[in-house]
């Protein structure tokens, strides 16, 4: 990892006020992020959290300082010069309040610890390794839970309660659990709806363990299913395997993304695929870099990311096939192993 206090040289601050949990994490390690903030100054990286924390220093690899709430005012009062906060997330009125204890410039900075993310050390990918491993795991249980009646509802929860026995921390999200015309709605909320036999099924699911999400989805027939979708299905799966071969570091983020549309129009379906090709995938689910249209990222080794083309068919159904992938500096490597072929259940 970067030495932290050269970030304050080349942003020229004194200090930098980090409150997005995500890069709080990134940076400490420690397991209840959303009640912590790292505070960077020329002296180091301290961890700021409250005394719900008193084992913070032994669960965060920065130092910790557990302090009451007029201690941790005490600390902000101290600030001199500049200091620069995380736009996209600190709330204006946290902002406010932060200009009435330190009457110091506030910097607004994007994307400063985000950037630093985008390449998995081999400790991060061997986490996100473990959620993808226990997310296949949950998507084999729900193929078995696939009846004719059953509701997308009753899958959804137990995939959350089968993940959880199996050790992870979490969901890496709400399972998405998608039949039928509801397949057409890309992030589809898993509904009352009752399966029902000749329909296509999307399962979109990811796991979460020690902050690190998997991501991963797959579309599957209930009995006999043909027609237009088993051809969404195929021109599908063609632009997946197109995008797979493209990918490795020095590829265009954006040029991938018109890759997966090229091969989509060969089969008539392009204007039916609505988003973007894919996302990087690490402390959130969803992260850089971006896979898509506006993207500027070239791959590098070390990221990871999802390729995940679609077809959505107002009204009729949808296909959606997703594969987490490692760049590396010789391609490529599939985290994710599971069968993405036809399969009907």
């Amino acid at each position: 990892m970067q030495d932290l206090r050269t970030l304050l040289q080349e942003l020229g601050l004194e200090a930098l006020y980090l409150t997005r949990p995500e890069n709080v994490r990134y940076l400490s390690d420690f397991p209840h992020p959303e009640d912590a903030q790292v505070l960077l100054t020329e002296e180091g990286a301290f961890l700021l959290t409250d005394p719900r924390y008193p084992e913070a220093e032994r669960e965060s690899r920065l130092p910790a300082k557990v302090l009451r709430r007029e201690e941790k005012e005490a600390l902000l009062r101290g600030l001199k010069g500049r200091v620069g906060f995380e736009a996209e997330h600190l709330p204006y009125a946290a902002l406010e309040r932060l200009k009435e204890l330190a009457p110091v410039e506030w910097v607004p900075t994007k994307g400063v610890v985000e950037r630093l993310r985008l390449k998995k050390t081999p400790e991060e990918v061997a986490r996100i390794r473990q959620a993808q491993a226990l997310a296949e795991e949950a998507l084999a249980y729900a193929l078995s839970l696939l009846k004719p009646g059953v509701e997308e509802r009753e899958v959804a929860l137990e995939v959350e309660f089968f993940l959880r026995k199996r050790g992870a921390e979490g969901v890496a999200f709400p399972p998405i659990v998608a039949s039928g015309p509801r397949g057409a709605l890309p992030h589809a909320g898993a509904s009352a709806k009752r399966l029902q036999a000749g329909e296509l099924v999307t399962l979109d699911l990811g796991a979460k363990v020690a902050g690190y999400h998997s991501d991963m989805t797959r579309t599957v027939a209930l009995g006999r299913v043909d027609g237009e979708l088993r051809r969404a299905f195929d021109a599908v799966l063609a632009a997946l395997e197109r995008s797979l071969e493209a990918l490795g570091p020095g590829a265009n983020a954006k040029a991938l993304d018109a890759l997966a549309r090229e091969e989509l129009a060969r089969w008539g379906f392009e204007r039916y695929f609505v988003h973007s090709l894919g996302h990087g995938v690490g402390l959130a689910v969803h992260e850089g870099p971006s896979l898509s249209p506006y993207a500027e990222e070239t791959l590098e080794p070390g990221m990871v990311v999802t390729v995940e083309p679609g077809v959505y068919l107002p009204g009729v159904g949808g296909v959606r096939l997703e594969e987490l992938v490692l760049i590396t500096p010789t391609g490529m490597e599939l985290l994710s192993r599971f069968p993405r072929g036809w399969q009907e259940v």
